[in-house]
């Protein structure tokens, strides 16, 4: 995948990934992706809901050593 920009959060508890995660997507053009990770374990269900509730795509997510990492298409 051809990400645009890739946003840590690690460390940071909800809402934080959410808020943060808006304002880089906000930031990008229409059709771009962002990479998300976290360690925040609410992101599993916040970020799908989030991404649908804001017209963007979620591609894809994965676990790899407790960090939860997103792909988002914006919409």
């Amino acid at each position: 995948m051809n990400v645009d920009k890739v946003l840590d959060v690690k460390g940071l508890a909800c809402p934080m990934p959410i808020v943060k995660s808006k304002m880089a997507i906000n930031a990008l053009e229409e059709g771009q992706l962002l990479e998300v990770h976290t360690t925040d374990k609410g992101a599993k269900n916040d970020f799908p809901a989030w991404a649908r509730s804001g017209g963007h795509e979620l591609l894809k997510h994965e676990e790899e050593d407790e960090v939860l990492k997103f792909w988002i298409k914006k919409g």
